[in-house]
Formats: structure tokens, sequence, C-alpha cells
């Protein structure tokens, strides 16, 4: 008896989420209109995002981020963030550890939602992977918010992995734009998104619940001096960071 009782829950709480999402894109939808017309404007389209549109959607759900940072992000000083990836709700705990205006590096799918899609498009980098002209342009798109100062998130698996994996291989996108432009590598591990929002519901038989949503900030990884030799070195011991910190946090709990 229980379980179906908790399915209809679990239920209606997924789509209570696609709902918070609307309501928080239709009370934003004018500033975020007027705000994405000038990259110059883009910090004030990202501090709505953050603290008015991501907070309606992750406080709305019951949950809280409870953020772990080994050092502080600088105001003003530009980093490669990046992280695992395995829910919806991945978006809005970055949005909550990246304090300062950051521009997220998205597939080029993201723009076919509607409403959010057409956002996100004039105010993200979308990347087509099977393009190499897509993936150039990504490049002279990070390289221009950079120069004003502004942080670039990936999450570098490059999609959403398999409910088995722990976590899939990462791509060199995010590393070889971090040598590429000198800046510190901010790794993340987000310990509670999956178990506490999966995509998967179907894998994980309508798991979920409100809660705290951890992030642990590891120590910033500098890239000064880096050549496009060390990408894979470099990715791997990013890879070796967030893994094992999942790893043990998988063990602890079992």
């Amino acid at each position: 008896m229980f379980k179906p009782i908790k399915i209809l829950f679990i239920s209606i709480w997924n789509v209570w989420f696609y709902i918070l999402s609307f309501v928080g894109i239709v009370i934003c939808l004018p500033f975020f209109l007027v705000l994405s017309i000038k990259e110059s404007y883009y910090p004030y389209f990202y501090w709505f995002a953050r603290n008015i549109w991501s907070n309606i959607i992750m406080y709305g759900m019951g949950f809280y981020p409870k953020l772990k940072m080994k050092e502080p992000l600088i105001k003003g000083k530009s980093y490669m963030l990046v992280a695992n990836h395995k829910s919806m709700i991945d978006i809005m705990l970055m949005l909550s550890v990246a304090k300062y205006p950051t521009v997220f590096v998205g597939k080029k799918e993201l723009e076919k939602i509607p409403i959010f899609g057409y956002l996100y498009r004039r105010v993200a980098i979308l990347v087509d992977r099977s393009s190499p002209e897509s993936r150039k342009r990504v490049y002279e798109k990070s390289k221009k918010r950079l120069d004003k100062g502004l942080s670039v998130c990936i999450f570098p698996e490059g999609g959403v992995p398999d409910p088995s994996v722990i976590l899939d291989p990462f791509k060199n996108g995010a590393f070889s734009l971090a040598v590429e432009f000198q800046i510190p590598i901010v790794p993340m591990t987000f310990l509670d998104c999956e178990k506490k929002f999966p995509y998967f519901f179907a894998y994980n038989h309508f798991v979920g619940s409100p809660g705290a949503l951890r992030a642990n900030v590891h120590n910033f990884i500098e890239t000064k001096g880096l050549t496009k030799k060390d990408v894979p070195a470099l990715k791997q011991k990013v890879f070796d960071i967030i893994y094992n910190d999942l790893k043990a946090d998988i063990n602890q709990r079992n």
C-alpha cells in the first residue's frame, strides 16, 4: 500500500519541479528579456537567475545548499568550474556555489526547451559536439566572456551518464579552455543531487526527497605554465578528485 502512495507523491513532486521552473521564468521574464539584449548586461541577468529563478526552484522543492569550500572564489577573477552531472537540480546548486557571474557551456539541444531554450540560447554558450565549427565558436565566445572577468562552467562528462555509472570519462573541452586561457580549474563534487532528484526516475522506481544538497568545492588547480600536452593529465587529475569523493561518500553510506 505504501509503495503506490510513495510513487503518487513523488510523481506530483516531480511535476511540481516543472511548475516551479515555469513560474520562476514567468516572474523573471521581463527582466531576462531586457537583460539579455546586451552582453554587458549579463551580470544583472545572472543575479536574477541565481537569486530569484534558481531559489524559487531549489527552496520550492524543499532543497537547500550545503557548501563546503576549500578556498573562496574571488570577485572579478575568472575560473573554469567543473562538476559531476546527474540531475536537473545540478544547475541550481552550481548557481549557489558560483556567487559571481558565470557563463554556462551546454548542449545545443537545450535550446529546444520552450521559453527556457530561447533565453538559454541568448546568454549561454551552446555547443554541437558533432561540429568542429561549433567547438571553435565555443572558444571564441568563451574568450569574450573571460576577457570581461566572467567565469565559465562546463559539466565535463558531456552528458548525463547511466545511473549505474559513478562518473563518466571527461571530455577535453573544459581543460583545453582552462589551459588556453591559463585560468584555475575549480573541481566540485555534487554528492546528493542524483539521489535527491535523479534524471532517471524510471531506473530508480521513483526515488527522491527534499533535503540538503551537499557540494564539496575542492582546492583550485592552477593552469599557469601548462600547455596542450598537459591536458590529458590535468583532465585525469580532476576526474580522480571528483570520482574518489563520490566513491568515498557511497562507501560511507553503505
